[in-house]
This record gives C-alpha cells, sequence and structure tokens, in this order.
C-alpha cells in the first residue's frame, strides 16, 4: 500500500526531553570525536616504543578503513530496525576495542585493536546526527548540528592535549584506557535519555552489498596507501589493487539496484544536492585528515615542542571551529538560508593549506597557530551544514541511510587523506632521510630511524637534529600544497547546490486510507502497527483525532480527509 507524507510538531527546543536525548547523543559523538585526536599527540611515542614507525599511518588508516566500511550499514539499519539498538551495540565494540588497544604489546596489535574501535566508531557519529533528525525539523536542525561540530573542536583540543599528558604521565596506554569510563557514560546516557522512534519487523538485510562495499573500500585504500611506497605504482599489487577497486565497485552497482533493501540506494544519486555535497564531502575529508593526522608529530619533531605543548597549539582551530559551526548553525535556523556558508568555508581550507605549506623550522610557532584557526574556520561554515543540506533533501524515513552514503564518501576522502598523504610523507621522509644522515648515524638507536620519537631527537646534537629536523619539514609541508586545488573544487562544485527550504515539520510517512476502526492518534508509547513493517504507531496518525498543527503558529486545527487537497498542502510546502 502507498505511503502520503504527514508531518508533526517538533518538541519544543527547550523542552527537557529534548534537552536530555541531545545530552545522550552528544556524548556519543564525543566517545568518537575524541578517538579520532587523542592518539595524534601519542602517536609518535607510541610507534617508537613498539618499534613501527613505519606502520604508523596504519594506526591511523585501520580506524578510518573499519569505520568508513560500517558507515552505510548502520545508516541502513538504523533506517530499518531503530537506532538506539544500534548506538548501544557501537559504544561496545569500540569500548572492546579500547582494551586490546591498551593492552596491546606489538605494533600489529595495536592496529588490530584501531580497526575493532572503527567497526564500533563508524556508528556513533552516523547514528547520533541521523537521531537528531529524528526529533528535529530541518529548520532548527541548523542549531543543533553547530553545537555537533563544536563537540569535534572541543575534541581536536582535548584529544591532543590528553595524548599528550597521558604519554608524559602515566602512560600512552591510558589513551585507550580512558575510553572505558567515558564509554560507560555513553552508554548510561543512551539508555536513560535516548527516547527514539521504535521500529519493529524483520530487516532485510543486504549482506552482498556489505561485502562488496567492504571489499571495494579495502582494494581502494590499500592501492592508495601502499602506492608509490611500499610498492611501485606499476606493481603487479597496485595494478590488481586497482582492478579488485573497480570489478567489486562496479560488482556493488549491479546489487543495489536489484536488491530490495539497499545500504546505499541508487536513487540518492539522482539527487543533484547530494552528489554536489557529497563528492564535496569527500575533497573535504581528504584536505582535514590529510591535513591534521601529521600535524601534532610535524610540530613536536620539527619546533621540538613537547606532547602537551604540541595539543596546546590546536586550540586556535579548535577556537575558531567551534565560533564558527555554532554561529552558522543559528544563521541557518535564523533566516533558512545556507548555501553560501560550505562555499566560502571550503575557499578558506584551500587558503589555509595554502600557507601551511609555506611553514620552515625558521618561522616562530604562531605562524602554525594562525595558519591551523583559518582552517578551523572554514571547516566550522561547511562540514554540519553539507550534512543538513542532505538530510533536507530525503524524507524521513531515508534520512539515516542519506547521511550514512555522505558521511561514508566524506570518510572515504579521510582515509584517502590519512593514507596517501600519510604514505607521500613517510616514503619522502625515508628518502631524505637516507639522502641527509650519515648511514650509522643512528645505529645506537633500537631501530635506528624507524624509532625516532621527539625525546631521542632532541637529545642528539646538532649536527644530527638539523637534518632530521630540516627532512621532516621538507617531506611534509609540500603536501599541503598539493590540497590546495581540492578545496577550490569543492567550492566550486557548492556554487551548483539548489537552496531549498528547510523543513519545519517532521516529515513521517502514514498509510492513506486507513479504515476507521484502524485509526490513531498521536499518544505517547502506542505499540507499532503490523501493517507499517517499520514505521511506529507513536509516529503515525489517522484521519480521526489528527493532531494537525500549522508549522509556522504551532496551532491545532481539524484534520482533513486524506482525500481533500487541503490536507495534502502541508505536505507538499513543507520543504
Amino acid at each position: 500500500m502507498s505511503r502520503a507524507p504527514a508531518h508533526r510538531a517538533a518538541p519544543a527546543t527547550g523542552s527537557r526531553h529534548l534537552v536530555l536525548l541531545f545530552a545522550g547523543l552528544m556524548l556519543s559523538m564525543l566517545l568518537a570525536a575524541l578517538n579520532q585526536t587523542v592518539l595524534s599527540t601519542a602517536l609518535p611515542t607510541i610507534v617508537g616504543e613498539l618499534n613501527g614507525v613505519n606502520e604508523m599511518l596504519w594506526v591511523i588508516t585501520a580506524y578510518i578503513l573499519a569505520s568508513t566500511i560500517m558507515m552505510p550499514v548502520y545508516g541502513k539499519l538504523g533506517d530499518l530496525m531503530g537506532r538506539k539498538p544500534l548506538l548501544l551495540g557501537a559504544i561496545l565494540v569500540f569500548m572492546a576495542g579500547s582494551v586490546v588497544g591498551a593492552l596491546a604489546g606489538t605494533i600489529e596489535v595495536l592496529i588490530a585493536a584501531r580497526a575493532i574501535q572503527g567497526l564500533g566508531g563508524g556508528g556513533l557519529i552516523i547514528l547520533s546526527q541521523a537521531a537528531i533528525a529524528d526529533v528535529v525539523p530541518a529548520r532548527e536542525r541548523g542549531k543543533y548540528m553547530g553545537v555537533m561540530g563544536g563537540v569535534f573542536a572541543v575534541a581536536s583540543v582535548a584529544g591532543p592535549l590528553l595524548g599528550g599528558w597521558f604519554t608524559e604521565g602515566p602512560g600512552w596506554r591510558w589513551v585507550f584506557w580512558i575510553n572505558i569510563p567515558l564509554g560507560l557514560l555513553a552508554l548510561a546516557g543512551a539508555v536513560l535519555f535516548l527516547k527514539l522512534p521504535r521500529h519493529r519487523g524483520r530487516p532485510r538485510l543486504d549482506v552482498g552489498g556489505m561485502v562488496l562495499l567492504a571489499a571495494a573500500t579495502t582494494c581502494l585504500v590499500l592501492f592508495a596507501t601502499w602506492g608509490g611506497g611500499r610498492y611501485a605504482w606499476s606493481d603487479p599489487v597496485i595494478l590488481g589493487l586497482i582492478a579488485g577497486t573497480l570489478v567489486t565497485a562496479a560488482a556493488f552497482v549491479a546489487v543495489e539496484r536489484r536488491t530490495a533493501e539497499p545500504i546505499i540506494p541508487m536513487h540518492l544519486f539522482r539527487e543533484r544536492n547530494f552528489v554536489l555535497t557529497t563528492v564535496a564531502g569527500l575533497l573535504t575529508g581528504v584536505a582535514m585528515f590529510g591535513a591534521l593526522g601529521y600535524l601534532p608529530t610535524y610540530l613536536q619533531m620539527v619546533f621540538g615542542v613537547d606532547a602537551t605543548a604540541s595539543g596546546l597549539l590546536m586550540v586556535p582551530m579548535m577556537g575558531t571551529l567551534l565560533v564558527t559551526s555554532v554561529l552558522a548553525g543559528r544563521a541557518v535556523s535564523r533566516t533558512g538560508h545556507y548555501k553560501w556558508l560550505p562555499v566560502a568555508g571550503s575557499v578558506v581550507v584551500a587558503v589555509a593549506m595554502g600557507l601551511l605549506s609555506t611553514l620552515t623550522p625558521e618561522q616562530g610557532v604562531w605562524h602554525v597557530c594562525l595558519y591551523i584557526a583559518l582552517l578551523g574556520l572554514g571547516l566550522g561554515l561547511s562540514m554540519q551544514v553539507l550534512v543538513l543540506i542532505v538530510q533536507n533533501t530525503f524524507p524521513l524515513r531515508q534520512v539515516g541511510t542519506a547521511t550514512a552514503a555522505n558521511n561514508f564518501f566524506r570518510q572515504i576522502g579521510a582515509t584517502l587523506g590519512a593514507g596517501v598523504v600519510g604514505s607521500v610523507f613517510a616514503g619522502r621522509l625515508a628518502g631524505l632521510l637516507a639522502e641527509r644522515l650519515p648511514a650509522a648515524a643512528l645505529e645506537g638507536g633500537a631501530g635506528g630511524a624507524d624509532s625516532l620519537t621527539p625525546a631521542l631527537v632532541a637529545s642528539l646534537p646538532e649536527s644530527l637534529r638539523d637534518p632530521i629536523v630540516t627532512s621532516y619539514n621538507d617531506a611534509l609541508t609540500p603536501i599541503y600544497l598539493w590540497i590546495v586545488p581540492l578545496g577550490l573544487l569543492a567550492a566550486a562544485l557548492l556554487c551548483f547546490v539548489t537552496e531549498k527550504p528547510l523543513a519545519t515539520t517532521i516529515e513521517e510517512d502514514v498509510e492513506p486510507e486507513a479504515p476507521a476502526e484502524d485509526r490513531l492518534e498521536v499518544t505517547g508509547d502506542a505499540p507499532a502497527d503490523p501493517r507499517s513493517g517499520n514505521e511506529p504507531a507513536d509516529l503515525r496518525t489517522g484521519d480521526a483525532g489528527r493532531d494537525t498543527r500549522d508549522r509556522g503558529t504551532g496551532e491545532r486545527g481539524t484534520a482533513a480527509p486524506h482525500g481533500d487537497p487541503a490536507a495534502r498542502e502541508p505536505a507538499a510546502s513543507a520543504r
């Protein structure tokens, strides 16, 4: 039976239920966001102690890869079976990975732990973003998205600070142990505060799509990470991975076009706004993770600051990202206009990358602070607004899937950014160190150049320290210049976004022309209607006793029959 959209007024902005729900989601997002930044300042010491400098990029890439693969899965399952149980499971998996990481004795175990964390972490952000769409209409959502962007800003500083403090104090293993109390807090918040729509029924899993998506993503990341570093671009391994990416991607598209519940429906790509914001998000992911993933390491090695100080030096970026993210969200909610924000943000990101490429060891640290502050300003203007545009393009029953698909491609960009930049950086660094250092200069170290740590570099005589410092600088800063065109391309693409009106009510699906005895009134926790498949009855209405409100005033009105055109007018004007 076909369905027609219905609309309900959102809870009052200051209602206790909405505040508590948002607090629970913030805890989950903080857990994921903190995990992406806390390792940055501790990573040089961790890989040095585990004799794994050559595998450093995999400590970052393993998490991003695993979380990227899981994002569409969480998004689709959240639309089909409800988001709360999935969120609880994601937190538990993430905590399990943290325990493995805290106990890791080798670099291989650490990389495996990061992959386990990613399996859970992929759901934390996606489910939190989609859950907000369950209870807040698009016009008001900007304010909440802005605060969520602020969570990433806080984590971008709190993470490096905690990582540095743990490294210099109780030890780097506390970088992982800290996730246990935070995870328990997030679990308690999810159990107590999250009162979300419930979906009953047995979801139809797209197992074939999940397997092919994982294979395609893995092949893509491996050839991007290994190409030009571990293997030449013409090596059979790289050529095989490229072929594997193309074949599995083509097979994935073919499967998604035929399956009943695809994890990434192909019809999403018929919406221009989705395509433009998704490509722009991918480019932004490359720029953001390519720049930030190795900046704390750069600061420690080139400027000689300790781990804690390198975290403090990220404060300017946090400040501008936090302020602009919140202000941008409020501006969207107040005016209903949003197109110019991500365009301007992408241009600012490109300018910041260009400035970062000019850094030298002779410059003051304040140059770094100024440039990353500019980068934070650009990211704050664009990141959450791109998600809002996607969510406003599709009905509520597809919001989780569309949000996850958009974030999936952004994470693909992050994976490529971390992988490619890390691979190029490591390759250039190894070549420069071999060229500029005497062959036996570091033989006294546990693993030679592969075990360089900031403390070891600081203890070396100037004749050895200077070549290492200039090698780190010359290996990384030119890569930033190569990222500049990506920001400019993202800005150009976003100029073609169609600015659609933001919905002021929450759209839902109802069964049209339901028999009188089956029509339900909107109440508290009514049981699921068996005819609906996945839609909870407490979020649907019938003709009789339907609670209708004018979206502008919130006043009650009398419901008209489904056949009356007047009853369908709000649905047509909601967007």
